[in-house]
């Protein structure tokens, strides 16, 4: 994989296998504000009217500085939460559009460090050229007061839990570890932790839009990225402007429905990377069939089950890291080599391969310390939807329906459902339809083997927005934008650079 190619897959595999993404918003409306995005309440008015002080990031053509927000937008005058902003300016030539602000998803991706490390060479020279390349850490992400949960030691050892467990000590211990997490959350993260949703971040989004002195918001959104946007459409619909949804989520879907949509979007990668291996000479799952494939993957997951394998530091590889391994490759096609080499690793019982892919997924540095991804993926997952599962009992009752969707993957996923039965903060969100009624064309784009935001998805989001514009790229890995389709890339340069959109339904390999 290219090094623009590798820090695109970081950027936006930013799910867990022990976290999966949610994706439906906290309830709430949008004040009124003027063009101009002055406040129309007199609380407001001193986050609409501060003034941004850039300063050097250290980063070479980056400029940084710090907003703040109200930590509750119900009470705006009961403190502060400072959210961290960097931008590339405008390289030209051209006439600058405005400011084009940038998420990668997760959610708790940290969209400074997507815009650092990717965004400013990877998007297209002409887009660069008349934007303002801009991104803010979500509220509780990052370096915007992350949220923190548990030690890397304690990480380490959340991570190896049995997520498919076979009898009531391993439930019990599954489900002592995903309150362990919450405990840690609640305990080290108080404060922000019930003020991470994703209307709060839309509406902070609009703050930053007004203070950057843009009249519209113009805006590229990948994976978790696209509620974040369509949130923020709902809410300001008349501050619409460039509006690009890649890998779209459904806002009107409850936690169950997500997370099994999911486990059959993961399934249907699988199948695609296992019809890709079955036809190499060297493949670790044979060279018969997928179903047989299918097979010998289950039986690796059932041996590491039941001995986990040495992967040359103190850490072994057990199923869920293995299965973390797999899911992470699911995300580009590009790393079906590095899969195959890795699942033959584990096969000889060296687990290096797949946990190394596993630490990629987590964010966990060669020191043993964690990003705040899993902790801030949490956190705004469970206080935007209410639990797929309240316990054990509810899990055993869907583990069928699961397995149904994925016979490889299902029954762990359903299991990792259960994650935010304990969590410390009621949610306030529920799933609605997202209109966006008066804004102007959204372009949502879907990708038709999309592991983590299926391809059905995308038409729902397209469909419910008034404006909505699909635009498809039929092929595998998660979004499109960016991944080599010239037509998805043209499409969505010539919206971005003149704003039209492409025509609805439009097709692209």
């Amino acid at each position: 994989m290219d090094t623009r190619r590798l820090l695109r897959f970081l950027a936006t595999a930013l799910g867990t296998a022990g976290l999966l993404v949610s994706g439906c918003s906290s309830g709430g409306s949008a004040p009124s504000a003027s063009a101009t995005g002055s406040a129309a309440t007199e609380e407001l008015e001193p986050y609409y009217g501060q003034k941004l002080r850039w300063r050097d990031c250290g980063v070479e053509g980056f400029q940084c500085t710090t907003m703040k927000a109200p930590l509750d937008y119900a009470k705006p005058d009961g403190g502060d939460v400072k959210l961290a902003v960097s931008r590339k300016k405008a390289t030209g030539p051209g006439k600058r559009i405005g400011s084009l602000l940038v998420n990668p998803g997760g959610p708790g991706g940290s969209a400074v460090g997507y815009l650092q490390g990717y965004a400013a060479i990877g998007y297209p020279a002409p887009v660069r050229a008349r934007y303002d390349m801009v991104a803010i850490d979500p509220r509780g992400v990052a370096r915007s007061e992350p949220v923190e949960c548990l030690t890397g030691k304690e990480m380490d050892t959340y991570t190896e839990v049995d997520q498919t467990p076979d009898d009531q000590g391993e439930v019990s211990a599954l489900d002592s570890s995903f309150q362990k997490f919450a405990d840690g959350c609640r305990k080290r993260s108080g404060r922000i932790l019930p003020h991470v949703s994703t209307v709060e971040t839309a509406r902070d989004m609009d703050i930053l839009r007004a203070l950057l002195g843009d009249e519209k918001l113009h805006y590229v959104g990948a994976s978790y990225g696209t509620f974040l946007g369509a949130t923020y459409a709902d809410l300001f619909p008349a501050r619409v402007g460039r509006l690009v949804l890649d890998g779209a989520m459904d806002p009107s879907l409850p936690a169950v429905d997500i997370n099994r949509d999911q486990t059959a979007g993961f399934e249907a990668a699988f199948q695609s990377f296992a019809a890709d291996c079955v036809k190499q000479t060297a493949c670790p799952l044979g060279t018969t069939s997928t179903a047989d494939a299918a097979t010998a993957l289950k039986k690796l997951f059932t041996d590491l089950d039941a001995e986990p394998v040495p992967t040359g530091e103190t850490r072994q590889l057990t199923e869920s890291l293995a299965t973390t391994g797999v899911i992470a490759a699911m995300y580009d096609e590009g790393s079906w080599p590095q899969l195959r080499e890795a699942i033959a690793s584990a096969q000889r019982k060296d687990g290096s391969g797949l946990l190394s892919l596993a630490d990629s997924y987590y964010e966990r540095g060669p020191s043993g310390k964690y990003a705040n991804l899993m902790f801030a993926n949490a956190a705004v997952n469970c206080l935007d939807l209410e639990p797929a599962f309240a316990g054990p009992a509810e899990v055993e009752k869907a583990v069928p329906e699961f397995e149904k969707a994925s016979p490889v993957f299902g029954r762990g996923f359903a299991w990792a459902a259960l994650n935010c039965a304990a969590w410390p903060v009621e949610p306030t969100g529920t799933p609605h339809r997202t209109e966006a009624e008066g804004a102007a064309p959204i372009v949502v784009v879907g990708t038709t083997r999309d592991p983590a935001t299926p391809y059905k998805w995308a038409e729902s989001l397209a469909d419910q927005l008034s404006s909505g514009t699909l635009l498809t790229y039929e092929g595998d890995g998660h979004t499109a934008y960016g991944r080599g389709s010239d037509c998805i890339d043209t499409a969505i340069n010539t919206y971005l650079l003149d704003g039209t959109p492409p025509k609805n339904g439009k097709k692209c390999t």
